[in-house]
């Protein structure tokens, strides 16, 4: 592993953790407020489910690591939530199976280490007419509804658990035009979903009350002291510190 050492921020979960650097996506614009000061993992999986996750947590995540994350991310959910096939293959996960499997996820890597954190991902909702033309056949088993009934699941685990949650379900409806910008497939999120993705992140990340905090501007960053190799000021008598800095754009998501 590079030094010097910085907390590590993992992202773990299905196909909106995997793509969550494609198409201005949330995970990228995280990686970019967190430059120099964490260093976001990303552990995507498209595809899964929290069936699939628990088979091989202790893969991803090995108890033995020489360094454990400050925090995950955990997203799971929207495959588990698609109605069963009849052939009894595919994605579907009983909800009440999900639910365990997700408190057992929780308990796993609570146990990593005294100081991680966790922030929860509910299913965020689904455009069903967009999936109908842009996605295979394979995807029809997928509702708004039923993703809705996981998310509230994965609700009453974290208040119960006393866990960090996002409710994504909720949070992208939010936007009266939601169903014409928020996905790129009708499934996957676009620019304008992974916004409402990384807004609530921040807002969780603000408002949690631990310490240390995780919020990027309360992180130091790394080698922030001045030096006469940055570039010379307009005067010419100092130098202008470059240690960080990032688009102005961004900010405009943890207001």
């Amino acid at each position: 592993m590079a030094g010097p050492m910085r907390p590590q921020i993992v992202l773990f979960g299905s196909s909106i953790i995997q793509m969550s650097f494609d198409n201005g996506g949330w995970g990228a614009i995280l990686a970019n407020l967190y430059a120099r000061k964490a260093d976001i993992v990303l552990r995507g999986y498209s595809g899964w489910n929290s069936r699939r996750a628990l088979e091989v947590l202790d893969e991803v995540f090995p108890k033995d690591a020489y360094v454990q994350p400050s925090l995950v991310i955990i997203y799971f959910g929207g495959n588990d939530s698609i109605h069963p096939h009849p052939s009894g293959l595919g994605p579907h996960v009983p909800i009440e199976e999900y639910k365990e499997n997700m408190r057992k996820i929780a308990n796993y890597l609570k146990s990593l280490s005294d100081h991680i954190r966790l922030i929860f991902l509910t299913s965020p909702p689904i455009s069903e007419v967009q999936i109908k033309k842009k996605l295979s056949a394979t995807q029809t088993g997928r509702t708004n509804e039923h993703c809705g009934i996981y998310a509230r699941a994965l609700l009453e685990l974290c208040d119960e658990m006393n866990l960090k949650v996002v409710n994504l379900w909720s949070a992208i409806q939010e936007r009266e035009d939601w169903l014409d910008v928020s996905f790129t497939d009708g499934v996957h999120l676009s620019a304008e979903g992974s916004k409402v993705v990384l807004k609530e992140i921040l807002r969780v990340l603000r408002e949690a009350d631990w310490k240390p905090s995780l919020h990027w501007m309360s992180l130091p960053t790394e080698y922030a002291e001045d030096s006469p190799y940055y570039p010379p000021s307009a005067d010419g008598t100092t130098t202008i510190n470059v240690s960080y800095s990032i688009p102005r754009r961004h900010l405009q998501w943890d207001l």
